[in-house]
Formats: C-alpha cells, structure tokens, sequence
C-alpha cells in the first residue's frame, strides 16, 4: 500500500487536578441566552449587492422610501447597491435596557459581497415576534470578493456574511421582572448522572448542610440555607466550587485533517484486524515488581504494553492486539508510518464495529 503525506495530529484530553469550576459545565435555571432574529438592508455595496432579480429587495427599498416621503416605481428602482439580510443575534436574558451586543449580518438573496456595506436600522425580535432590540452599523465581514475588469476574480473567506461588533442595543429587558429565585437548581450542558451528584456531594459539602440535591443527569436543585440574605453572594460562590466532571468516553476523527482527539479512558480490547499492508501488533508483557529481601513489600504483577508497527509492501497483513491498550497508543503508532487519515478512520471503525473499542466513535 503506498504510503500517503498525512499529518496525524493526536490529542489526549485528561482530567485537570482541580477539575472544573461548577460556573463552567453548568447554568442556572432560567438563566440563560435569547436568539433574536430581524430582517434588513445593507447599503453602500460597490455594485455587488441584489439584482432585479431579488423581488423582496426592491420591495423592501421601495417602502423603506415611502416611509421616507419618497415614492419610485420599482421598474426604476436599481439595487445592485443594496442587499437584502437577515441579522440574528444572541443575548443573555439577565441584560439589561441599553446593553451592546454583537449581531451577525447574512445575504440571503443574490449579492455577491457585503464589503463596505452598512446596516440599515433593523429591529430584532424573539420567536413570539416581540421587538427587543434594533441594530445597525458597519460591517465587518473578514474576507473580500472582487471582480477584474479583465473578467478574473479574487477572492478570500466568505464576503457574504459578516458581523457588527456591538452593533445591537437592547431596548428592553427580556426579563421584566428580573431574575425570580423562588427555585433554585443549576442545569448541565452535558448532562450526566455521575456529574450531576458529583456537583451535589461537592455544594453540599463546601456549604456543611443538604442544600443541593441531584434531581435527575441534568439538573441539581438548591436550597437558600438559613441566614443566607445575599442571592447573588450565594449563587457566586456556587458557581466557583470545582467538581470533577466525569467525561463519557469518546473518540473523534475528522478524515479532512487527520486529528484525533481521545480521551485517556479510551479503551481497546485484544482484537485482530487485517487492513491492507499494515502489520501492528500491541502486546503486553508481564512485569514483575519484586520487594527487597527481608522488606515487608508484596511482589506486583503489572502489564507494560508496547507498540509494534510494521508496513509489508504489496501483501495483506494483521492488525493484532493482545492486550487491552488506548486510542492514544493506537493513533501513536499509525501516527509513526504517516498512515492516511482515511486509513485511520476504516481502523477505528473496524476497532468499534468488532466491539473492542469502548468509546464512542464520532467522525467529522
């Protein structure tokens, strides 16, 4: 099998010490984002913006002018300098009337690039319709588009999105009333029954009383302890209790770069797999810690495992493990003789499809 260039990155994520702060893997209950969405124009396009072809386009700047006190038939409307968008953005609901927030600003009928372009005042709304915000300002879209007069093009990223630092300004509250603290709990964003009482013991434990208690793998109810005067004293130092988060074992792939990222609770069992030319063998060899003569020390029994990787031109060989080893040992050693990312990812998957890998295997 040839070989092929391919540049195998490999990353082992492991549990940090101190773990992760609660304030990190969680949310409090009703504390959370808003998406808002509007619909607008972006002017000053240097003729890259809607064609007659965009009906909505012209429908839209012929109104906007009669709002204006202006009237023009739109057969003589021209719009190559004007382009029709649609602006989300997202907001904490905790903000308050007058908050900046970014918006981001894409084409959505046949513009060829929103460079120079500015918006155009736009309100922005939830799902329900309700108006909480407007925004406008100039575009920044990274990248470029252009035309040469010779009939050649240049261009660089996307030109036909973009975004608006601070371009939003919250006109009202989402959260009229505020934050109500009635009940109490914080919510996972990956939930997990281990984690959610791991966060639990940890409250409950810093406070010395049962305030938290693990409702379910997402949510972890609290309780204000007696004598507690101060919500957000108390919610604060919640949110910076570090709590070992239990990880789900996982391995992702992603062909187009060749990266593997794995965690180092990946495990592969014995398993033997034929794979082109390839000839790795994982073995383990028994090793034995034996204590000094008249020490009180128990003699230890414990399994070194090392990769052997070998390449047989034009033959079908065998892929062999013969003792439980990880992906990062695995990785390491297709790594060693430049395996192709596609060669890698028919590996893995033979590894998951024989059931000897004990992961999840996602691939990008």
């Amino acid at each position: 099998m040839k070989k092929k260039n391919a540049i195998l990155i490999l990353i082992i994520f492991a549990n940090v010490i101190l773990g992760q702060r609660i304030k990190d893997i969680t949310y409090f209950k009703g504390i959370n984002s808003e998406q808002l969405i509007g619909y607008g124009l972006v002017v000053g396009l240097s003729g890259t913006g809607d064609s007659y072809r965009s009906t909505f386009t012209v429908q839209s700047v012929t109104s906007m002018l009669k709002r204006f006190g202006i009237t023009v038939p739109d057969a003589n409307l021209r719009t190559r300098n004007v382009a029709a968008v649609m602006v989300t953005a997202k907001v904490n609901n905790l903000a308050k009337q007058g908050s900046e927030f970014d918006v981001s600003v894409s084409s959505m009928g046949d513009a060829k690039s929103l460079m120079g372009g500015t918006l155009l005042m736009t309100p922005l709304s939830r799902s329900d319709g309700n108006v909480f915000a407007m925004c406008q300002g100039a575009i920044s879209i990274g990248g470029y588009d252009i035309n040469t007069s010779s009939g050649g093009r240049v261009a660089k990223n996307h030109a036909l999105s973009g975004r608006i630092p601070n371009g939003g300004v919250l006109e009202k509250p989402i959260l009229e009333e505020g934050f109500v603290s009635t009940e109490l709990s914080v919510v996972l964003k990956d939930p997990d029954f281990t984690t959610s009482k791991t966060i639990a013991d940890s409250i409950n434990a810093v406070f010395g009383s049962t305030i938290a208690s693990a409702v379910d793998a997402a949510e972890v109810s609290l309780s204000i302890p007696a004598g507690e005067n101060n919500i957000t004293d108390f919610l604060s130092r919640i949110e910076l209790i570090n709590v070992q988060k239990d990880v789900i074992a996982r391995v992702v792939l992603n062909e187009r770069t060749g990266t593997v990222v794995s965690g180092t609770n990946v495990r592969i069992s014995p398993v033997s797999i034929s794979h082109g030319s390839l000839n790795i063998t994982i073995k383990s060899f028994p090793l034995i810690s034996q204590p000094s003569p008249f020490s009180q020390g128990n003699t230890v029994l414990f399994n070194n495992q090392v990769p052997d990787v070998k390449e047989k031109e034009n033959e079908t060989s065998t892929y062999t493990i013969d003792g439980a080893t990880n992906a990062q040992e695995v990785a390491a050693a297709l790594n060693s003789l430049k395996v192709s990312p596609r060669d890698i990812i028919a590996i893995f998957q033979a590894l998951k499809e024989a059931g000897a890998l004990t992961a999840e295997l996602v691939i990008m």
